[in-house]
């Protein structure tokens, strides 16, 4: 049996879809429902079984869980970077992993896990998935820190020789729609293009970069999806990684990309930052994707134009899910 935590939310039903483009089904997805859209994203999807987040960690503190279990993709957590309850955050996304990995690794079974590009806070100490250069890093809320505890207490406990944690930059794509406020801009894009036709981009608030010229690691969810099984596959790949595509790209880039899919001519509108953003914004993102690449895993995505392009058309446009 394999195990996908967060398995109704936008990168865990997407690896749960992926799975099943492998023919494989004997899965248990684990999540937390409540009043979200994101059952939605299971309606097109085989597993085996569905058990709420409270029930699998009943079942894990009381020794409950099938002893078929060999392998664990940990992407269950809050992934708002708006959450400002930071207890919560803590628990949810800190100790919750903590654990799941400890039960995995006592166990023999494969453990992977979400950690989040969050972590690397402004950039200025790089963007390198080095494990022995963690400390140097400073997240820019609470979210990204709370990604940064386990990174650290797994370095401590010297886990990084038996577990995969995923660094994940810029993902979107399909399943993505139950996020709200943290959509893709390629998401959000599509109905304001549709509604207005045109996109509003912030304004620079930074001297060295021009409006819409600010550059992130896009990546997405089908080759994240791709990159996660290959990792999945190898059980000696395991450490800390990066997972983007490592070439960064503006949001004139994505802005263009989405007015040609959408057959629109393009018309950009330049608007002031969020005060609550100033500050506090990321200008330049880029995955090193060395250390994965060396590990012999295939780094290579499809480009961002193409990538929104089977975004809008397939997907967007026909109101599809994954699996649909």
């Amino acid at each position: 049996m394999i195990v996908v935590t967060g398995g109704a939310g936008f990168i865990g039903s997407a690896i749960v879809w992926g799975l099943n483009q492998r023919g494989i089904d004997n899965i248990i997805v684990v999540d937390s429902l409540k009043k979200s859209e994101k059952w939605k994203n299971l309606r097109g999807l085989k597993f085996a079984d569905y058990i709420e987040k409270e029930d699998f960690m009943y079942f894990l503190d009381n020794g409950l869980l099938p002893n078929t279990i060999s392998k664990v993709i940990h992407m269950g957590a809050c992934s708002s970077t708006w959450e400002d309850d930071a207890s919560y955050l803590a628990q949810n996304n800190y100790s919750f992993t903590k654990i799941l990995a400890e039960f995995c690794i006592e166990n023999s079974i494969r453990f992977i896990y979400a950690s989040s590009a969050a972590t690397y806070g402004m950039g200025e100490n790089g963007f390198h998935d080095d494990v022995n250069n963690l400390e140097i890093l400073r997240p820019l809320n609470m979210y990204g820190y709370s990604k940064q505890m386990f990174d650290m207490y797994a370095k401590k406990n010297n886990y990084f020789d038996k577990i995969a944690g995923l660094k994940f930059f810029n993902v979107f794509g399909p399943n993505e729609y139950h996020k709200d406020n943290m959509t893709s801009k390629m998401y959000k894009s599509y109905f304001e293009i549709k509604d207005t036709r045109k996109i509003k981009l912030f304004r620079s608030n930074h001297p060295d970069w021009n409006d819409g010229e600010f550059v992130r690691d896009f990546i997405y969810i089908k080759d994240v999806v791709r990159i996660v099984l290959e990792i999945l596959d190898n059980p000696g790949v395991n450490g800390l990684f990066n997972i983007g595509t490592g070439k960064s790209r503006s949001w004139k880039d994505l802005s263009t990309a989405m007015f040609k899919s959408m057959d629109i001519e393009p018309n950009i509108e330049y608007i002031d930052m969020f005060d609550h953003l100033k500050g506090k914004y990321q200008y330049f993102t880029e995955a090193d994707m060395n250390k994965l690449k060396s590990a012999c895993i295939n780094t290579e995505c499809m480009s961002l134009e193409d990538s929104i392009d089977d975004y809008v058309k397939n997907y967007l446009i026909p109101n599809k899910y994954l699996g649909d």
